[in-house]
């Protein structure tokens, strides 16, 4: 009986060996690949951003502007996800804007993505390319996703290259390829666009700064949360 116990567990420690011995030799398994990570686009105090002295501030983490001045990141991003979240009041009319070239003169040299209160008579009888989701003036929302003034909204804004895609709590509103706006009069549905858009889309740099329009239209905007994901 002695014997057949030890017979068993030199086996035992034999195989114990070899299985260890295979581990060891086995590549180790490959790691997860890192994803890119969220940051804050801009400082708590916005003291990494660009704007007017006294047009924007903060308060308990939600921005705000008292006139039509925008906001500025100091630097330019390209291949980018944005999300934040914002609030209408009764008539606002704001938006973010991506890829500015110039921020002197940004009208004609980004884009925008609208920001409207579209339960406003005025906003609400607008053309639908100046409605919430659009890309200002030249790509009407799929669909009207916004809440009524007071609520939180929000945006996830993708970036890549020609392609700006706007998802609208939760809703796929938007999306764009913009090398198919060749013209600054009309939009590929011969829509017409607004004189002010004075450049084609198509023209359009895809890297800039990243904006936030101010207090316009005398109604005005509340935005929190704003953060960037760089895409690979």
């Amino acid at each position: 009986m002695r014997t057949k116990l030890s017979l068993i567990l030199v086996i035992a420690i034999a195989l114990g060996i070899s299985i260890a011995c295979r581990k060891a030799e086995e590549p180790a398994a490959a790691a997860a690949p890192a994803t890119p990570a969220w940051t804050d686009l801009f400082a708590a105090d916005l003291s990494d951003a660009e704007f007017p002295a006294g047009i924007w501030t903060v308060t308990d983490g939600v921005i705000t502007a008292s006139e039509d001045q925008a906001l500025w990141t100091k630097k330019d991003y390209e291949n980018f996800v944005l999300d934040l979240e914002f609030m209408t009041a009764p008539g606002t009319n704001s938006g973010v804007i991506v890829y500015c070239s110039d921020v002197a003169n940004w009208i004609p040299n980004s884009v925008e993505v609208q920001i409207a209160d579209d339960f406003a008579e005025q906003w609400a009888k607008a053309p639908a390319t100046w409605h919430c989701g659009a890309v200002f003036g030249h790509l009407a929302p799929a669909k009207s996703a916004v809440k009524k003034p007071g609520e939180w909204n929000r945006y996830t804004i993708t970036c890549a290259g020609k392609r700006i895609t706007v998802v609208l709590n939760g809703e796929t509103v938007t999306d764009m390829d913009l090398s198919l706006w060749t013209s600054a009069k009309t939009n590929p549905d011969g829509s017409e666009i607004p004189a002010w858009l004075s450049r084609p889309k198509a023209e359009l740099a895809t890297k800039g700064r990243i904006g936030f329009q101010g207090k316009h239209a005398g109604a005005p905007i509340y935005f929190r949360n704003i953060r960037i994901k760089q895409l690979s």
